[in-house]
Formats: C-alpha cells, structure tokens, sequence
C-alpha cells in the first residue's frame, strides 16, 4: 500500500512508463513537425490526428499498463515503420533526389537528401525500437501472475 491508501501496481511499472514516455515523445515530435509546416497542410494535419490518435494509449500505458493500448502502439509503430520505409525505399538513394542532379557530384541538395535518408532511417529505428518495447511489455504483463486467479 502506498501513503495515500492506494493499492501498489503489480508488474513492470518502469518499463510501462518508459514505453508510455516513448510513445509521447513520438506524439510531440509529430505536433512539432505539424507546427512547423515543412510537409505541407495536409501531411501536418495528418500528424495533428496521429499524435491525438496517441497521447491517450501513452496515457493508459503509463497509469495501468493496458495491453489493448499496446497492441494498438505496436500495430501504429509497425506500420508508420512501414510507411517511413517505403518513403525511404521510393525516394531512391539520395532521400530526395532532383532532376538533373548527377549522384557524383556533392552539392547541397546532395547532402540534404542523404540527411533526409539519414532523418528516415532514424525515425524507423524509432518506430521499431517503439514497437518493440510494447511488445515486450505486453510479454512480461502476461508473466506476472494476476492477483485474483
């Protein structure tokens, strides 16, 4: 029992907060993304929805672990992996590449597609490591023995 009289949570309650810290952090890069406008109005108002889509399984992951919750995280973060991967597979090596622009030679808009190829692999890895602690998540809570069996 805690001080103000409330039943102490049994299971992972740091790998539940992490994950549900993760998944708002996720949320909050999408609302800064969709503030700045670099997308254009649609894709912004796209992000706008996927991070109200998000921010209530973060917080039922961080107040009682649900696994509904994280199973909807892992299907969201598998397929935004998915996404960003066939963004990154479509856009050929150079992240963006513009036309008439040889692949030997390095310009600036050489090295912005390599960053931007660079920013999608890192936001896959993301998506990944994001499904991953969900899906883990999911495996220890189904360890741990329920109180009323």
């Amino acid at each position: 029992m805690t001080f103000t009289g409330r039943a102490r949570s049994r299971g992972p309650v740091l790998h539940s907060r992490f994950c549900a810290a993760v998944v708002a952090g996720s949320s909050a890069a999408h609302v800064w993304l969709a503030v700045q406008n670099q997308h254009g109005p649609w894709l912004s108002m796209l992000m706008l929805a996927l991070a109200t889509v998000c921010l209530p399984c973060a917080l039922h992951i961080w107040r009682h672990g649900r696994v509904a919750a994280l199973r909807r995280v892992m299907v969201c973060a598998g397929s935004m992996g998915a996404v960003h991967g066939l963004l990154l597979v479509g856009s050929g090596t150079a992240g963006h590449a513009h036309a008439g622009v040889p692949p030997s030679n390095i310009t600036a808009s050489n090295v912005a597609g390599v960053s931007s190829a660079g920013g999608l692999l890192l936001v896959i890895a993301l998506e990944l490591t994001t499904a991953l602690l969900a899906a883990t998540l999911v495996a220890r809570l189904r360890s741990v023995p329920h109180p009323c069996r």
